[in-house]
């Protein structure tokens, strides 16, 4: 994850990049040169803070189709020579999937594209996969030579595809070239390679093993810290120490807990967390002021994961602090409490947002907790959350407690949602979105009519449809 440049929220670049609905009908109504080069900017430069939890391929590639944007753009971004300096996913994966989608529309130009990186450019593993799943059986056989080359023959190049075999994500590709008659040999050795290699690691495990004590779980916890790279194992070593620690090694645990090296006391605090021991609140107060971010995160994701009544009785007292351990104890809140936390939980709301702004760490547990305890004064710091924040998954959260907590977000918030980038929250716009806007229905109609969108967006907005007409059928009768 980075932080990525996001313009101001009220621009067209900002909601774009953002993935907003208002982007897309922005962009339509703005001047389609103007629109073209903020978009082309958004999927040249991901401005996705984690492509993990974040969609924007769709939602660019839908943009690109509706103002007929040629992809001259794409193209040279991604045979510039950095492709050969800069090998990191983040610097094409967003275009080839946009490929991949508008491929799947049915343009010639991006499945041509999409074909050439396969065969030239760097990530071309990613444009493979996006191939996988939209081009037919003679492109990708046509593939083998360029892909099968790039691993020369002999024992490095043959383990480098063995790995790369094992590593994709879709096997359509090379289940296709195993079957061919003139790479199928070399394919094949390279799946029982790969299979051969995976009985290898099983057989000698790099972990804790059996007869291993508590002391030995937590120097092993502690020895990943001096390595390199760095191996934080405080969170496996704390699920070893549940298999292996019995009533007679607490004291050790204990004083490992609040005295042990960084390592070793991350995973004793997780154990003694996940086992509700009666001591270990106090231990983690201490542990999450202490400097090490070791520790501290060990304490701070330690208490919560507590689900007891004591962490709850805890977190009731600890919500007022302005610290990590406060947001943290407000989280929990936001999770368990019940009513008579609700106050406790707005005001650690509206204090994140004030300090940390609306794209701080931790604050999608806040906003849906306003949803879970039904905070209607919540509403307007979760507007602001909804507008101003550059995560759309976060956006996604914020849009789901207003649709609990706003009575106006069935005619404002949610029409917008119907465009979004994020499938869930369009599944939300579906169920919520007030029909008397006219242009509800007609988009309404084009994802109901779109292959590319997901099955539950299109569960939802079939459902709406159908209750609609049933609706406009009864008062005409």
């Amino acid at each position: 994850m980075f932080d990525p440049d996001i313009a101001p929220s009220g621009t067209l670049l900002g909601l774009l990049q953002r993935g907003r609905g208002d982007g897309t009908l922005h962009a339509l109504a703005e001047q389609r040169g103007e629109a073209l080069a903020a978009l082309e900017q958004c999927v040249l430069s991901d401005p996705r803070r984690d492509w993990q939890v974040e969609s924007r391929s769709l939602y660019y590639a839908r943009l690109y189709s509706e103002l007929e944007g040629g992809l001259e753009g794409i193209e040279q971004h991604l045979f510039h020579p950095d492709d050969v300096l800069d090998t990191e996913e983040q610097r094409t994966g967003l275009a080839l999937s946009v490929l991949g989608h508008l491929a799947g529309y049915g343009r010639r130009d991006a499945l041509r594209l999409l074909r050439e990186y396969a065969a030239r450019g760097s990530n071309w593993h990613w444009a493979l996969d996006e191939l996988a799943l939209r081009d037919d059986d003679a492109g990708l056989t046509a593939l083998a030579p360029a892909i099968l080359g790039r691993f020369p023959r002999g024992a490095e190049g043959d383990a480098a595809l063995a790995r790369a075999l094992r590593e994709a994500y879709e096997p359509r590709p090379w289940r296709l070239w195993a079957d061919d008659r003139v790479h199928g040999a070399r394919v094949r050795a390279a799946e029982e390679q790969g299979s051969f290699d995976r009985w290898q690691r099983q057989l000698r495990p790099a972990g804790p093993a059996p007869g291993w004590s508590v002391r030995d779980v937590l120097e092993w916890a502690e020895q990943g810290l001096e390595v390199h790279p760095v191996q934080h194992r405080d969170a496996p070593a704390a699920r070893c120490l549940a298999a292996v620690a019995g009533p007679e090694d607490r004291a050790e645990l204990l004083h490992a807990a609040r005295l042990g090296p960084q390592g070793a006391r991350a995973a004793a605090l997780r154990h003694l967390a996940d086992r509700q021991d009666p001591d270990v609140l106090g231990l983690i107060e201490a542990a999450a002021a202490d400097p090490s971010l070791v520790v501290s995160r060990a304490a701070l994701e330690s208490f919560a994961r507590m689900r007891s009544v004591a962490g709850v009785e805890q977190a009731r007292r600890w919500a007022a602090r302005e610290d990590e351990l406060g947001t943290a104890a407000a989280q929990m809140l936001s999770m368990l409490g019940g009513a008579e936390d609700a106050a406790r939980v707005l005001a650690a709301l509206r204090r994140t947002v004030r300090v940390r702004g609306a794209d701080a760490e931790g604050l999608a547990v806040l906003v849906e907790g306003a949803g879970r305890l039904a905070i209607g004064c919540a509403a307007p710091v979760v507007r602001h959350v909804y507008r101003e924040t550059a995560s759309s998954h976060l956006r996604g959260c914020a849009a789901r407690t207003l649709a609990v907590i706003d009575p106006s977000f069935a005619d404002g918030f949610a029409i917008e949602c119907l465009w979004d980038c994020e499938e869930s929250t369009r599944e939300l716009a579906a169920r919520h979105a007030a029909t008397g806007d006219v242009r509800v229905l007609a988009q309404l109609r084009r994802l109901a009519a779109d292959p590319a969108e997901e099955a539950d967006v299109q569960s939802a907005v079939r459902g709406r449809l159908s209750t609609t007409a049933a609706t406009a059928r009864r008062r005409s009768a």
